[in-house]
């Protein structure tokens, strides 16, 4: 189980998350969800340990983060914002590269490749140099090289943001799956129909605070509402505010 208490982080001047508190549990896909600039990159960022906060408590499975960092990364898989392959490598070599990182053997690591290029159809493109990839291409990399170690504790920010639809057939598959087998996901993301597929609870950021946590009825109920999207619209913007056309 993932934990995260009052947690607040300062740029400079610039407050990018001020008081996120909310519990991400084993079995479920958790959505973690605001509009750009909310503070949900930030917020997963000290919960994978590339930040520190300021202050409040991120625990997984009672662990500590910042007193415990690579103990809990190496239970981790992380999808980060903007996350790069290394384009001289072939598919296959920036997986395997993460596989050793992890201290995976070449057999383990080879059957978890395997497993990933029929899951996520990459059969064409696993020999291949990444330089030149479409972006579902390199989504579907990227995915396999933060879950090739089998993590308990996966964390994707915006995973099918831009994605054509098989591939988000895919990924959306692939997430199904690993709640199936009992990992805990955190899926951070602001298009709400994917939100809707996906996720069994859901957090809403705004201006660097959890305004509402709960399973999808029960937030849309208490916005008083009939849609996810409406709701997300009410607590996400205030009431009466016109959902902006990149959500829609």
């Amino acid at each position: 189980m993932i934990e995260i208490k009052n947690i607040r982080k300062r740029f400079g001047d610039i407050v990018a998350v001020d008081d996120v508190s909310f519990v991400a549990k084993s079995g479920e896909i958790f959505g973690l969800l605001g509009p750009n600039g909310a503070g949900k990159t930030t917020s997963l960022r000290m919960l994978y340990g590339l930040f520190k906060p300021d202050s409040g408590c991120l625990l997984v499975d009672g662990i500590s983060v910042p007193e415990h960092t690579l103990q809990v990364q190496r239970r981790m898989g992380v999808l980060p914002d903007g996350g790069n392959l290394y384009t001289r490598l072939t598919a296959r070599e920036n997986i395997a590269y993460f596989g050793k990182l992890q201290g995976m053997q070449p057999a383990e690591i080879e059957h978890s490749i395997a497993n990933f290029v029929d899951i996520l159809d990459m059969h064409s493109i696993i020999d291949r140099k990444t330089g030149g990839f479409s972006q579902g291409e390199r989504m579907k990399v990227s995915l396999a090289r933060a879950l090739v170690h089998s993590p308990d504790y996966i964390l994707l920010d915006e995973p099918t943001n831009g994605l054509d639809v098989l591939t988000t057939q895919a990924v959306r598959a692939l997430l199904l799956r690993l709640k199936a087998e009992g990992k805990c996901v955190i899926f951070s993301s602001h298009l709400m129909h994917e939100v809707a597929n996906l996720c069994d609870r859901v957090a809403i950021v705004a201006q660097g605070k959890v305004v509402i946590e709960g399973d999808q009825s029960t937030v849309i109920k208490k916005a008083n509402k009939n849609t996810m999207e409406d709701a997300f619209v009410h607590f996400a913007y205030g009431e009466g505010t016109n959902i902006p056309e990149n959500l829609r």
